[in-house]
């Protein structure tokens, strides 16, 4: 019988920001190998794991998880031990303009997933070692008021067409564990942060506007509150799920870090100004401009993660500040792939299909 520690795990989006982090982490700290299953829509980007391509443990796939058949074929063939789906439109302000992308991508491509995972867990017998963990988001909760944190157990009010269709994704995930008994664990995590994120983000573009001497726009009177996570201690918590969560469990994953929009971009101002200073001194917090609100804008969210550090044992390494400066310091340091992803180029170099070696070994 084979290790099961050898079987290889299938992860789907692993070509955008969160999903990236976690190949490479996964790579650096895991030995089992790790398929990447990704549509390369405008956010997904092989430059971020470029030099990961001759690792014999990873193979890339070009493929949407909503062509059902290529999903089947894929999971016979490789036979993963869990799926980690991060594949998802994500971006709040392109799902007021184009909502339609985020109900089929979100929604059905999640349905069409879990439908082929349904089918290739009955296939082993209904394998008690597999999982399939629904990454979600706390956004699927809606706005909370002054006080108070998410539980696990709080009830779903979305408030955008993408929290909405990450609540509708959740909802199909419980649905096929509860009616079908498919392994399904369900994270929800707050607001990432660190390298690798695409520029249209509050922390990536308010660092490269801040090092350009660009405005810097923040949103209403600035006071909307999220609670903040490094990519990299996200990426642990679910690799600690993976790991050691039970199927139909859900956790909360957050680092205990709330700040509002302002003191988010304040930060990052006075990190550019340590790190490069401007000519003439003072400070790029000039540079902050106040723009009209986005509708819909949820005012504050806050996750209580102590069911995953009570039960799993995870526990998050970086504070907000050292991270905003490692975060800094690596778009700073990585102007390459920052001018790959605004010209364009990153999209015309992505023209593989399918990367790497037959891993169903």
């Amino acid at each position: 019988m084979a290790d099961p520690g050898a079987l290889p795990i299938l992860v789907t989006g692993g070509a955008g920001f969160i999903g990236s982090n976690f190949v490479r982490q996964w790579l650096a700290e895991e030995s089992s190998p790790i398929v990447n299953l990704d549509k390369l829509s405008y956010a997904g980007n092989l430059d971020s794991l470029a030099d990961l391509a001759a690792d014999r443990r990873y193979r890339f796939v070009h493929g949407d998880i909503c062509d059902r058949r290529l999903v089947s074929g894929l999971l016979a063939e490789v036979r993963p031990r869990a799926i980690v789906h991060f594949a998802a439109e994500s971006h709040v302000d392109r799902s007021i303009d184009e909502a339609a992308a985020f109900l089929e991508t979100n929604v059905v491509g999640t349905f069409r997933l879990l439908d082929a995972a349904l089918g290739y867990w009955e296939s082993t017998g209904r394998a008690a070692l597999f999982r399939f963990l629904q990454i979600s988001t706390d956004e699927v909760f809606g706005s909370l008021g002054p006080e108070g944190r998410f539980a696990e157990t709080s009830p779903y009010a979305p408030n955008s067409p993408y929290s909405a269709s990450k609540a509708a994704a959740d909802h199909f995930a419980r649905a096929y564990h509860r009616t079908y008994g498919l392994p399904v664990i369900v994270t929800r995590c707050t607001n990432n942060y660190g390298p690798r994120q695409f520029p249209e983000k509050l922390v990536p573009l308010t660092i490269l506007n801040a090092l350009e001497g660009r405005p810097l726009p923040v949103y209403g009177d600035g006071r909307n509150i999220r609670d903040w996570i490094h990519v990299e201690d996200h990426c642990r918590a679910i690799r600690c799920v993976l790991e050691r969560g039970g199927p139909g469990e859900t956790y909360n994953i957050g680092a205990d870090c709330p700040r509002t929009n302002l003191q988010v971009v304040e930060t990052i101002c006075g990190q550019v100004d340590r790190l490069r200073p401007q000519p003439a001194g003072g400070s790029c917090r000039r540079l902050i401009a106040f723009v009209r609100d986005r509708p819909g804008h949820d005012r504050r969210y806050a996750i209580d993660a102590a069911k995953i550090r009570r039960e799993l044992g995870w526990t998050p390494r970086e504070d907000f500040e050292t991270g905003i400066e490692r975060t800094v310091k690596w778009y700073m340091e990585h102007a390459e792939w920052v001018d790959g992803v605004r010209s364009g180029r990153y999209r015309q170099r992505q023209g593989l299909r399918d990367q790497g070696r037959n891993l169903s070994g």
